[in-house]
């Protein structure tokens, strides 16, 4: 990997030596990365995507989270069964980043352990990840196959609801009234009770409040928001209160501080939201349920980005960042990636 990009002249004028040092030591996971579909550059090449692993080197980011993103749409079985299709077929693409081409090399890693592994090999981490249950519509037989072809987690559901589970933002046009199920249907309670067997995380992001607070009484494992933000700084629907920060320490679970500039500030834009606005809520969830509950993610290619992380070659700047606020190693170490870690060993352990 010699011919790996150094870091940008702007990110090496605002951070020590010793910093990137501390940065680049770390084991740094952002659990929720989204990719282009159904086409996009290749993410051996350093293009437009906010992630390619290029990017990914470069600024010091050693795992991620791809998702397999599947949009809500209407209701059916052919919607269903395309919804599933799709699904299966970005967790392949998303599986093929695990080579190694132009100096670069890149490994699946499904487990907690192969994570860990790759950091110490050198090499990238790719986990892949479901976002939106209803790629697996009614039938909840196809969450194994989704794990099979490595899916880590699933978010219950995306905007709008789904038969899974009530969404926090939902969708007038698709004829969604303010609540369907009352957070969690009884098919969505199975499909976490599926999830655990098959060492799924269940990840709550997305999901409405009642969904979130029941989903996290449900699962025999810690839930995670892989990417949300504090709604006590930032009114936004798609933002955990204090409640549901509350019960994510009582199970053990993990919110991902994300990147979406309009979950950091309250009408917030990516040219006027600063690394400071993201530091605010991580210290506030630190505060409020301890730092072994709250992690880092972007949502890159998906919404999130904002001025200081506008990429992944740019994510050393969240490590100086945080490291002002007095943050020191173990603690980073717990924010990106450790904790998250954790939670996956424990689906691990408990799967069947």
């Amino acid at each position: 990997m010699n011919d790996v990009p150094a870091y940008p002249a702007a990110v090496l004028s605002e951070m020590s030596g010793a910093t990137l040092a501390l940065h680049r030591s770390l084991l740094t996971l952002d659990t929720h990365i989204d990719i282009p579909w159904p086409e996009g550059s290749d993410p051996f090449e350093d293009g437009r995507r906010k992630v390619d692993l290029p990017k990914m080197l470069r600024g010091g980011l050693g795992a991620g989270c791809f998702a397999a993103y599947v949009p809500q749409v209407k209701r059916s079985d052919a919607s269903e069964a395309a919804a599933f299709a799709r699904a299966t077929d970005m967790l392949a693409a998303i599986r093929r980043m695990g080579r190694t081409q132009r100096g670069i090399a890149a490994r699946v890693a499904e487990t907690a352990d192969a994570i860990e592994a790759a950091k110490r090999d050198g090499v990238l981490a790719i986990v892949p990840a479901v976002e939106n249950g209803f790629a697996i519509g009614r039938d909840i037989g196809r969450l194994a196959p989704l794990r099979a072809a490595g899916a880590r987690y699933m978010t219950l559901s995306h905007n709008g609801h789904n038969v899974l589970a009530d969404s926090a933002i939902p969708r007038g046009d698709l004829g969604d009234a303010e609540t369907e199920h009352g957070g969690l249907s009884t098919l969505g309670r199975r499909a976490i009770a599926e999830m655990n067997r098959l060492g799924m995380v269940v990840d709550v992001a997305h999901v409405s409040r009642a969904a979130m607070l029941q989903a996290a009484q449900v699962s025999r494992t810690p839930v995670v928001s892989t990417h949300s933000c504090v709604r006590a700084l930032c009114d936004h629907p798609r933002n955990m209160d204090d409640t549901q920060l509350d019960a994510l320490r009582e199970v053990g679970g993990v919110i991902q501080i994300t990147a979406v500039a309009g979950f950091l500030r309250a009408g917030g834009k990516p040219d006027t939201v600063t690394l400071n606005d993201f530091a605010d809520h991580v210290d506030y969830a630190v505060r409020r349920i301890g730092i072994a509950h709250v992690g880092i993610s972007s949502d890159f290619d998906g919404g999130g980005c904002f001025a200081g992380w506008n990429d992944a070659g740019e994510s050393a700047n969240v490590t100086a960042a945080l490291l002002a606020r007095g943050y020191g190693r173990s603690e980073l170490a717990l924010l990106w990636g450790g904790n998250f870690l954790r939670v996956l060993r424990r689906a691990e352990e408990l799967a069947e």
